[in-house]
């Protein structure tokens, strides 16, 4: 449990850290959740939670994945509310099953918005993000202000605003939801929702080391049921299920009589698969249960899909290419772009959707307040200007995604990449409507995309109006950030669908 809550606390500072300090320590454990690996494609991390799940069982679901810890944390808070209150509760493997499948399907066809829905990892990305973030915020704020009085700039004021009400909604909900059904039953999400947990609770079947019940040593107290939070403990029968079991050995600290032990898989077992039940020893005399037909069938579904999955999966690793001041100006307005922008690295629209999960790491460490939620993509990350741009020396987003929707870049790469480009709006020109000079969006564009030219050049005194090179333009929004028309910029960024080099 303590190696579980250090493990929450670091990733839940990936979420909090505004500065994108703590990433280059701590950046590690975002890549290392399971769903993020596959979906990078990071081979390595799958293989070896693969092989750690058919060793001790659901170590990951019980120790580094955070929705799952935070489970525990509420579990724990409704168990000194009443002791020993769990029972053993039947399989919904119809449940687990189906959404697996539905997951599966929604992994291969791109629908984004539900895989970012259920993926545990992004669903606490979000929960942190929306509700701890801003508090973690205020905190700092208020140690700037008090240090300030003292003569110190230790800290340093943080802007807090409301990115995107629909994923706070989402995370509110999300939230309440886990905590309710924590609180009353324990892991009841892992086990009938969750598909990370239904995937890796296949291979846990055949885990080499799990809790094992002694017979002869068992009085039949049924205590170690009652403080399973997996509720997958059947102390009538001696059985434990394995596929719900998330290894957290509650049951071996309750039990008065030491009738149970995590140690190798016996020898001689009883099968009771059709149930949905692992494997408890019988001592000298064993039985075995035959599979129900229907759930082999099941079983053989599933496994049909995960290995669409993973063959999806390798095809898009195919499309991967292996080879200034930050005034806040509240009043400025979004403008409709008839193409959202994606991050530089993300290579598109396509390539984020078919990646992205939507767990708002990206959102959290942007230092410039210019990644958020997008209103039109479900989740996924999207820029705007109205609060700063994209400079062109930062690449925090793209060192932070673990799923490889926003691809490692450099700097150099990145004032190569064209995003978009600006486009300039006449009707809102402040030189034409009000008659003075301006020409912020020329002077500080970083790649010298906009030239100022004269808007009559018939006459000398003619006020001068930008003009915009698309070729050198690489849709940073320095331009429309800057421009002090209001409420609409006079020149605006619209996205690509698929970004290229210049």
């Amino acid at each position: 449990m303590t190696l579980a809550v250090v493990f929450l606390t670091l990733i839940t500072l990936l979420f909090l850290d505004f500065t994108g300090t703590v990433h280059a320590w701590l950046g590690w454990m975002a890549r290392i959740q399971f769903l993020p690996a596959v979906l990078a494609v990071n081979l390595g991390v799958v293989l070896c939670w693969v092989l750690l799940t058919l060793l001790f069982g659901r170590i990951y679901c019980s120790v580094v994945c955070p929705l799952g810890v935070m489970q525990d944390v509420a579990a724990w808070f409704g168990k000194r509310r009443k002791k020993n209150r769990y029972s053993y509760s039947p399989a919904r493997s119809w449940l687990r099953y189906g959404v697996l499948t539905v997951f599966v399907g929604a992994m291969i066809a791109g629908v984004g918005a539900f895989v970012s829905l259920l993926a545990p990892y992004s669903a606490y990305g979000r929960i942190a993000q929306c509700f701890l973030a801003p508090v973690w915020a205020w905190g700092n704020n208020l140690l700037a202000y008090l240090s300030e009085r003292i003569g110190s700039y230790a800290f340093y004021e943080t802007e807090v605003w409301l990115k995107n009400l629909p994923v706070v909604i989402v995370a509110g909900l999300t939230f309440v939801g886990l905590v309710v059904l924590a609180w009353r039953n324990g892991r009841t999400y892992c086990n009938t929702i969750c598909p990370v947990g239904t995937l890796l609770g296949l291979l846990s079947r055949h885990a080499l080391f799990r809790p094992v019940i002694d017979t002869h040593k068992c009085n039949g107290c049924t205590l170690c049921s009652r403080r399973c939070k997996s509720s997958c403990i059947e102390a009538e029968a001696h059985q434990i299920d394995y596929s719900r079991c998330v290894a957290c050995m509650n049951c071996l600290d309750t039990c008065p009589q030491g009738a149970i032990s995590y140690r190798l898989r016996p020898k001689r077992e009883v099968s009771s698969e059709s149930a949905g039940t692992g494997i408890a020893e019988k001592g000298a005399k064993t039985s075995s249960v035959e599979v129900d037909a229907t759930s082999g069938s099941a079983r053989r579904r599933f496994l049909t899909g995960i290995g669409l999955w993973f063959g999806a999966t390798v095809l898009r690793a195919q499309e991967k290419k292996v080879d200034g001041g930050l005034a806040v100006i509240l009043d400025k307005k979004i403008p409709d772009r008839a193409t959202p922008i994606v991050p530089p690295g993300a290579q598109g629209l396509r390539h984020l959707a078919k990646h992205c999960t939507g767990c708002q790491l990206c959102v959290a460490v942007c230092p410039n307040g210019v990644l958020r939620p997008s209103t039109q993509r479900f989740m996924e990350p999207e820029l705007s200007y109205e609060r700063g741009y994209c400079r062109p020396e930062c690449t925090k987003c793209s060192e932070v995604c673990p799923t490889g929707a926003i691809l490692p870049i450099t700097p150099a790469d990145k004032s190569a990449i064209q995003i978009g480009h600006a486009v300039w709006v006449q009707e809102n020109c402040i030189p034409l409507t009000d008659g003075v000079e301006c020409g912020n969006c020329a002077r500080h564009c970083p790649v010298g995309a906009i030239t100022m030219v004269s808007s009559d050049p018939q006459r000398e005194d003619a006020p001068k109006i930008p003009i915009v090179n698309e070729e050198r333009c690489i849709g940073c929004g320095a331009c429309e950030n800057l421009c002090p028309a209001r409420p609409f910029s006079a020149i605006y960024v619209e996205g690509h669908e698929r970004h290229r080099i210049i």
